[in-house]
């Protein structure tokens, strides 16, 4: 027997055509974040539904995880610890703003986010003893059932990172979209990655 775990980022959000830091701001889904999240849903209605769909606090993730729940009757559990990662300072700024006015913290930050967090933000290990604790709760009250976790992109890279042994030096080498899926079935001696950062557009 198994423990499976949906991890999924939130779907696409609105934006101004830039990509952004948005951290803990609390920015919504747009039109084609909410079909990639719909499509997801199907998508696991043919594979397993979740027997419980838990989602970070904002309301990007929220929304996505409402409607993945609602062909299923089910309500989103709020887990505040799979919130994003606080970008402080950067918060709101383009990548290319915070490298015009932090280059030598953006370039540390880029090389190595085990030694250097955004300017004023949240650090990588604060993130995954957060996420991480709550990931292995969520797992422990869902024993060999089927599990969503909506969150964010640190977020699902931190975890990945933490079930595939990888160093968390190495986040960015995972690629996690808008609407990722990720498949993590937990046995006995160890967990299998099933599926990594599959997408399904809307």
């Amino acid at each position: 027997m198994a423990t499976t775990l949906y991890l999924i980022r939130h779907g696409m959000t609105e934006s101004d055509g830039i990509t952004r830091y948005k951290g803990s701001m609390d920015i919504p889904l747009s039109e084609e974040g909410m079909k990639q999240m719909k499509a997801l849903s199907a998508f696991l209605s043919r594979h397993k539904p979740p027997d419980a769909i838990y989602s970070s606090p904002l309301s990007r993730a929220l929304s996505s995880a409402d409607l993945i729940a609602q062909p299923y009757g089910l309500m989103p559990i709020v887990a505040p610890e799979f919130r994003e990662l606080n970008f402080g300072s950067w918060e709101g700024m383009s990548f290319p703003e915070v490298k015009e006015r932090y280059p030598a913290e953006f370039s540390a930050w880029a090389n190595n986010p085990m030694k250097q967090g955004p300017v004023n933000g949240e650090t990588i290990q604060g993130v995954r003893e957060r996420s991480v604790n709550a990931l292995k709760s969520v797992l422990d009250n869902h024993r060999n059932g089927t599990v969503a976790v909506v969150a964010h992109g640190a977020v699902n890279r931190i975890i990945l990172c933490d079930t595939l042994g990888i160093s968390l030096e190495n986040i960015f080498r995972l690629e996690q979209d808008f609407g990722a899926l990720n498949i993590i079935e937990f046995h006995e001696k160890y967990p299998v990655v099933k599926l990594l950062n599959g997408v399904f557009l809307g």
